[in-house]
């Protein structure tokens, strides 16, 4: 199986990873992950911090000449702001400068809630940690997962389906909706709608307020029988939904027709069966499920969408009290966005690649990548013949 485990502070010197479980064999460079990076920082209504920042992977230990090694991966991101934090955020003995201190917790965040739990006094101990910049790493960690499901055909995309109220209408084949949204600010797969949206993010900015949104990813290409309905933790749906859920300000998970479905006949919900003789499966005419039944894919696209609440930090600061003083103030700004639904579904992206990976080598798993895929290619006669 798959695990990792990610370290560092928004300020810190690096932000890095450790992921074991990658079969040997596999292609990959920091090219491909830096892709993933770079659209990731991405999209209208993103704040400063992405001036300053330029993420591109290091691979530590587990690659050697393009290939893994069977080892676990060692993955680094250097954070160029370091430079200017190294005083406030050094690991030696010493005071950390006064002004740098935070005793005001803001709302929305995980700053008095944190604070309180771990018994800090400065919420600066929270707030870098709890921070959205940990993305870059889990976007980097989703990218090797995203180049292990290479391989067997599946891929990830996602989109943006709704900014601040403001919704684009459906569009039937996922790629063309991907294709059209990597040319979109906002990642929207209809111009019309991604001009509309873009000028509502406009409008929160002018208001010194924040926008959220929904996103979708749909996973392409996935066989028929990973995960189970044996355990309730070895479901898919439920680590697919736990692994969106685990994003920074996520506050809403569907499975194809999700919430709609509770409103529905179950006539008008289930999806019915049929056999397609030349390709040799089973197949659905429609794919009101999402490409998950009891747990388990069953060859269909796996459809997810996730609803982002509005960014926590407001240029027209909310009411708060000072954990020092216990005095009211307006809370204070970190250096923030207005919307970054656009690079959430980058984030959604490489969260569900992950439990896709790890799903594949539970169900193929072999030390290296040769095996798996004859794993793979056995148990796939195997459905053709069912």
């Amino acid at each position: 199986m798959l695990r990792y485990l990610n370290g560092g502070e928004s300020h810190g010197k690096y932000l890095l990873a450790v992921l074991e479980g990658v079969p040997a064999g596999l292609p990959l460079t920091a090219d491909f992950v830096n892709h993933d990076l770079a659209r990731r920082q991405k999209g209208y209504g993103r704040g400063g911090r992405m001036r300053v920042e330029e993420d591109r992977v290091e691979f530590a230990c587990g690659v050697r000449k393009g290939k893994t090694l069977g080892n676990p991966i060692g993955l680094l991101i250097a954070n160029k702001d370091w430079e200017n934090w190294k005083e406030v955020m050094a690991p030696e003995p010493g005071p950390t400068p006064t002004e740098k201190v935070v005793t005001r917790p803001r709302p929305g965040h995980a700053d008095l809630v944190g604070a309180i739990k771990y018994g800090h006094r400065d919420i600066r101990n929270v707030l870098e940690k709890a921070s959205a910049r940990e993305t870059a790493i889990r976007v980097a960690v989703g990218a090797v997962a995203k180049a292990l499901l290479v391989p067997f055909g599946i891929r990830i995309v996602s989109y943006t389906t709704e900014i601040g109220g403001v919704t684009a209408k459906p569009v039937d084949d996922p790629l063309i909706a991907y294709e059209r949204a990597e040319g979109s600010d906002v990642r929207c797969p209809d111009e019309a709608v991604g001009a509309q949206m873009i000028e509502r993010i406009r409008m929160a900015k002018h208001r010194g307020d924040t926008l959220g949104g929904v996103f979708e990813v749909v996973v392409l290409g996935a066989p028929i029988g990973l995960g189970s309905y044996s355990q309730w933790d070895r479901r898919l749906s439920a680590r697919l939904a736990m692994a969106a859920m685990s994003i920074q300000a996520m506050k809403g998970v569907e499975i194809g027709m999700g919430f709609e479905a509770a409103r529905r006949w179950g006539s008008e919900v289930h999806d019915e069966i049929y056999y397609d003789e030349a390709a040799k499966r089973f197949v659905r005419k429609t794919n009101n499920a999402g490409g998950l039944e009891g747990g388990i894919t069953n060859g269909e696209p796996i459809v997810l969408r996730v609803a982002m609440k509005p960014i926590s930090t407001l240029y027209s600061p909310k009411k708060s009290v000072d954990i020092e003083t216990k005095q009211p103030f307006d809370a204070t700004v970190e250096r923030s966005d207005i919307c970054t639904v656009p690079a959430a579904g980058v984030v959604g992206e490489a969260v569900v690649a992950y439990e896709m990976a790890n799903a594949m080598i539970e169900k193929f798993g072999g030390d290296s990548l040769e095996e798996m895929k004859r794993n793979y290619e056995a148990y796939q006669a195997y459905v053709k013949a069912f």
